[in-house]
């Protein structure tokens, strides 16, 4: 929602396409999870934290940033599909070894990464539409908010899993 504010009323194609990476790539991430089984979850899970920590912070301090530049009528056009990707990934991460433990309840893996990734493209698609709304008024403040969001989540799986 924070960057579809933060762009200002982006076409509903934008909505679709961040729906679209979001959902792909959290479906994919159990599967991947699921498919490395027991022997790559470990090497995995030992370093997640800090995958899931550096992608959400970066992204996190690249919104924190664009929050402070430009004047207040200039909003971001969009986003780069690489950028979404590193959200994507860095929000889905742990959903690999989520992925590795259900290889062991015999279920079918295709079935669950394809409702996982159609619940994620909803939700994901939904959120830029809902931002619309919002409008660019409520942009850099939400870009802030969704900045400081992710700098945190990022912080808070990192300490989790240290702890």
């Amino acid at each position: 929602m924070a960057r579809s504010a933060a762009i200002g009323k982006p076409p509903v194609s934008e909505a679709l396409r961040t729906g679209l990476i979001f959902g792909i790539v959290e479906a994919l991430t159990p599967a991947i999870g699921w498919t490395a089984g027991v022997t790559v979850s470990r090497y995995v899970q030992t370093i997640d934290h800090w995958i899931a920590f550096i992608l959400l912070s970066g992204v996190g301090i690249h919104m924190l940033y664009v929050a402070f530049q430009g004047s207040a009528d200039t909003a971001p056009k969009g986003r780069s599909v690489a950028a979404l990707i590193a959200t994507a990934v860095g929000t889905s991460i742990d959903a690999m070894a989520v992925g590795a433990s259900l290889a062991f309840l015999q279920v079918n893996i295709i079935v669950i990464a394809i409702a996982i990734g159609l619940a994620t493209f909803a939700m994901s698609s939904g959120g830029m539409l809902v931002g619309r709304l919002i409008g660019n008024r409520l942009g850099k403040v939400a870009e802030l908010v969704a900045g400081l969001v992710f700098c945190g989540l990022g912080t808070m799986i990192l300490i989790e899993h240290m702890s």
